[in-house]
């Protein structure tokens, strides 16, 4: 979060990408650093999954990131 807010700070588009285990963390962050930055929450857990299951969290994600990249509201 904070490389994304420095990033944005010095006017490079940015966001992140992250499981849904930390949302809640994404926004106590967010609020104490005064940020709203770009985001994708993708289904949680990511480490024990098969490279197909890992394939197919992408395809499903990709829509929201390219949509993210693009400045549009997921």
């Amino acid at each position: 979060m904070h490389d994304t807010a420095d990033l944005e700070e010095r006017g490079i588009p940015a966001g992140f990408i992250a499981s849904t285990e930390f949302i809640d963390a994404a926004e106590a962050q967010s609020k104490a650093l005064g940020f709203d930055p770009a985001r994708v929450f993708v289904p949680h857990p990511i480490q024990d999954r098969t490279e197909a299951e890992i394939r197919q969290l992408a395809d499903e994600a990709y829509p929201r990131i390219v949509g993210m990249i693009a400045g549009q509201p997921n």
